[in-house]
């Protein structure tokens, strides 16, 4: 019993000896591996860095027509179909324009009469009232004259005795009063002339020719015309049918020369420059590609929904005829196109208190090491100095169990 008891007791230490190995294996691997935890790298390398933005956009013509309607009515006839090739001068549309015209008609009869009105008012009045005043002077000269004539008589008289004073100036009084009559009916008539109704006259000629120009235009715009050579691209409206004032009629372009109106964000405005490429996609025709550059820069931020962005006007390089207007596009300018450059993922990249830096992977640790970046894009960066090509840097800001990087930690490279 005694050789027994003395066999489970080696025994049993044993099996405690052999699990406290296990552990404390167990522990040191736990540490050695909380030391050295495993990181992703990638290795610097010389390549071409090319950076773009997207963007979306619409196509349009770059000389585009667009007419509308002059005023409310009837569309009389309609000469060509969406899709016609037209000639500048060409007959297009033409609206009902019977009411036009009774409007130039009144227009003509008030200029003729504003014009009578002006002779009149130029030649002082009518002429029974230029008669009139002619009359009344013609009278007060002669009562001037005979006023004049009795009080030369009376002071003949008076160097006699035969007239006394009180005759005289009465006399004098006389004259004085046919003097003012006289002086008065002459400016009446020289204001006739001069007064404000001569400008008032003339100011309803003016009133006249602009309404009757106004009624030629009325006419004129009824029917439309081709302003230059193009295509008819937008028709919506057909013969016989009833419109509003200022309804879209037709347009007209040059389908040979288009360009995209494009609404890049505030941000990427500053990487813009005018004639960098840009390429076209329309996802009507996922597999078709366009060419273009940048043509115009924008003057002004406005709000394009819920966006602040800068309008780029784009010239479309290799028009087609595939490409139509006011398509919705996708554009997308390259910024850059760097040749032969230090890259490395951007995912590498720290930075602290406006500082730069990389972990380098330097014999099985890592090694802060300051780095000048130049461009990039969405995924690498430019390392203008810092690194060499071959160096293998850390990415990310965590090993792949959770541990923060920091210099000189040991590590275990995942993959490379």
């Amino acid at each position: 019993m005694a050789t027994t008891t003395v066999r489970r007791s080696n025994t049993a230490a044993l099996v405690v000896g052999f699990v406290v190995a296990l552990i404390i294996i167990f522990l040191v691997a736990r540490y050695l591996l909380r030391e050295q935890p495993p990181i992703r790298v990638a290795t610097v390398h010389y390549g071409d860095l090319v950076s773009t933005v997207s963007t979306n956009g619409k196509v349009e013509p770059q000389a585009n027509f667009e007419a509308h309607a002059p005023f409310p009515g009837v569309v009389k006839a309609v000469y060509v179909h969406a899709g016609d090739h037209v000639t500048k001068g060409e007959l297009l549309l033409t609206m009902d324009d019977s009411n036009a015209q009774a409007k130039l008609a009144t227009a003509y009869a008030g200029i003729k009469g504003a014009q009578a009105n002006y002779e009149v008012a130029k030649a002082g009045g009518t002429s029974q009232n230029r008669l009139q005043l002619q009359g009344q002077i013609a009278k007060a000269q002669i009562d001037l004259n005979q006023a004049k004539h009795d009080l030369a008589a009376l002071k003949k008289l008076e160097l006699t005795g035969a007239a006394s004073p009180g005759e005289i100036a009465s006399a004098q009084e006389r004259v004085q009063a046919d003097e003012s009559s006289l002086q008065v009916l002459e400016q009446q008539r020289s204001a006739s002339v001069n007064s404000m109704d001569v400008a008032h006259a003339r100011a309803g000629v003016q009133e006249a020719e602009q309404a009757y120009a106004a009624a030629q235009s009325l006419v004129s715009e009824s029917n439309v015309r081709a302003p230059f050579d193009g295509t008819v691209y937008s028709l919506p409206v057909s013969a016989t049918e009833y419109v509003d004032g200022g309804s879209l009629l037709l347009e007209v372009a040059n389908l040979e020369h288009l360009q995209v109106r494009a609404y890049f964000d505030e941000p990427e405005i500053g990487r813009l420059a005018v004639g960098q490429p840009i390429t076209i996609r329309w996802d009507a025709k996922p597999n078709e590609l366009w060419h273009g550059h940048v043509a115009r820069l924008p003057s002004s931020i406005i709000t394009y929904g819920t966006r602040n962005v800068g309008e780029v006007l784009v010239s479309i390089d290799d028009v087609d005829g595939a490409l139509i207007p006011n398509t919705n596009v996708t554009v997308t300018v390259t910024v850059s196109d760097l040749k032969h450059v230090l890259i490395v993922p951007r995912d590498a990249l720290h930075a602290e208190q406006g500082k730069s830096y990389v972990y380098r992977v330097v014999r099985g640790k890592l090694r802060q090491t300051p780095v000048k970046v130049g461009d990039l894009n969405l995924t690498d960066m430019q390392i203008v100095s810092g690194l060499k090509d071959g160096d293998v840097v850390a990415l990310g800001s965590e090993a792949t169990n959770g541990q923060p990087l920091s210099n000189g930690l040991p590590v275990d490279v995942e993959q490379q």
